[in-house]
């Protein structure tokens, strides 16, 4: 018994987990680099709009010291926003600075921590509103943001439009007085906290359409860099796996070779033990035949059965001796330009009797003087393999068509019986030494053809024709010298 090789796990087998892993990875290194450029835009939006705030609450500031703080102190001798007069005053200044900058909403606070001035004249006088913010603006005179949205930013990207006012930003600043032009004097004594709000829905929207634009960049060229490594795995696997399988046969083959080999030295040593024995053998009952043919007196029947049994016997296995022998001990071929149809006429004219008897008629359709390098005695033996082969799968009347063909790479020969064709559980083990299907045989004759075509760098094909029987392709290299 042979030893089994054992074939480990086919290669490449997780492709699909390594696939769609890789399409995780993808989205997820992506996603990641999409939300933090995002959050930076957004984080740059907020910066840009927390010191347009500061500039609107200087210029405020500004505003009401020029406009009205001072010329209130000068006229009235103190500021009292509870006088119609100086409330009225101080509000037109209001409104005509923040007048087109999105601000809904301006509060002046005094050290009360009371809403001394607010453009919603109804929140005038109360307190409750002052938080932290303004008690840092009023001691020590701290700047503050505040970001205030109606609806979460994840929730705001699946929005097709956001209402007015859904993110606004309160900015808190300590109200100073001025003191000139002079730098080194510092900033001016703190007179109140100024609170102000504004709308920057608009802003916030670009800034999230503009997220949703990096995300679908991101998943775009994620499925494309996907499908790409796919493709370029799935070629890889495939190549892979044709290789595994290109190992698994060589693998086979060199197992089986080296089986056949073994056995062929140790058939090839018993075949020539036999093979003097079988000659006597052959030869002595050759002459006992002749002897009892040629005397007078009647022969005994029964002594000439039993004879012609042996002499026949002896060639039969003289034959199959021979098998052995030469896929055994294949020959090298001492090559020369041997033109085909003379082969077959050859062949033909060894087997004409046979198959006149049973009724096979032969078609050619052959190029004439059609030639390749090779050795004559071999490709007779190929040929003549091939056509026995043909006549006992027919078993009596048919059709042999025997054609060549010829292009720029190859000169065909092809022989196609009628017969009843290669049942389809057999075709991967018609060409397998040993292997037959006929009560006597061997099963070393195709064998033996493949081996000598190997020896010419020749191919042996055997198909199942459209029409019926079996198609025997013999496929030489055209233009060998």
């Amino acid at each position: 018994m042979g030893t089994k090789i054992p074939f480990g796990p086919r290669p490449f087998q997780p492709v699909k987990f390594l696939s769609w892993s890789s399409l995780v990875l993808i989205l997820a290194v992506n996603l990641m680099l999409s939300v933090f450029i995002a959050n930076s835009a957004r984080q740059t939006m907020l910066e840009k709009n927390q010191e347009f705030a500061i500039l609107l609450a200087e210029n405020l500031n500004h505003q009401i010291f020029q406009r009205f703080t001072l010329p209130t102190v000068i006229g009235f001798g103190r500021i009292e926003l509870r006088q119609p007069a100086q409330f009225e005053r101080l509000d037109q200044i209001v409104l005509s600075t923040i007048h087109s900058f999105h601000v809904r909403e301006v509060r002046i606070y005094d050290f009360d921590h009371e809403i001394a001035y607010s453009t919603n004249h109804e929140l005038v006088g109360k307190r409750e509103a002052a938080g932290k913010a303004v008690r840092q603006a009023l001691d020590p005179g701290i700047s503050s943001f505040e970001l205030i949205s109606r609806v979460s930013s994840w929730w705001a990207m699946f929005t097709l439009e956001l209402a007015p006012e859904s993110f606004v930003l309160r900015t808190t600043y300590p109200l100073r007085a001025e003191r000139g032009f002079d730098p080194v004097a510092g900033p001016g004594p703190i007179m109140g906290a100024l609170e102000f709000t504004q709308d920057i829905t608009d802003d916030y929207e670009a800034v999230l359409l503009f997220q949703i634009l990096i995300l679908a960049a991101s998943f775009a060229s994620s499925l494309l860099l996907f499908s790409v490594l796919y493709l370029i795995i799935r070629r890889a696997a495939g190549t892979i796996a044709k290789r595994a399988d290109e190992k698994e046969r060589l693998e086979r083959e060199l197992h089986q070779n080296e089986k056949l080999a073994s056995m062929g030295r140790t058939v090839a040593s018993i075949a020539h033990e036999i093979r003097n024995p079988l000659g006597i053998i052959r030869s002595t009952a050759e002459l006992l035949m002749k002897r009892s043919q040629s005397r007078n007196e009647e022969a005994d029947p029964q002594q000439t059965r039993l004879l012609k049994a042996i002499y026949d016997e002896s060639i039969r296995l003289s034959q199959t001796v021979n098998d052995f022998l030469d896929y055994a001990r294949p020959r090298s071929p001492n090559k020369s330009r041997v033109v085909l149809s003379q082969i077959l006429d050859q062949v033909l004219a060894f087997w004409e009797h046979e198959m006149g008897r049973n009724q096979v008629v032969v078609l050619r359709e052959e190029i004439e003087g059609l030639s390749v390098m090779g050795d004559k005695d071999l490709l007779y033996r190929a040929v003549y393999n091939v056509l026995a082969n043909a006549l006992q799968a027919m078993n009596g009347p048919g059709t042999i068509r025997i054609s060549t063909q010829e292009d720029a790479a190859h000169v065909t020969l092809s022989i196609h019986d009628s017969g009843p064709g290669i049942p389809p559980q057999l075709a991967d083990k018609i060409q397998d030494p040993f292997f037959t299907t006929k009560e006597k045989g061997t099963g070393l004759g195709l064998s033996i053809v493949s081996s000598i075509l190997r020896s010419h760098n020749a191919r042996l094909e055997m198909t199942n024709h459209p029409q019926g029987g079996v198609e025997v392709r013999m496929i030489f290299p055209a233009n060998e010298d």
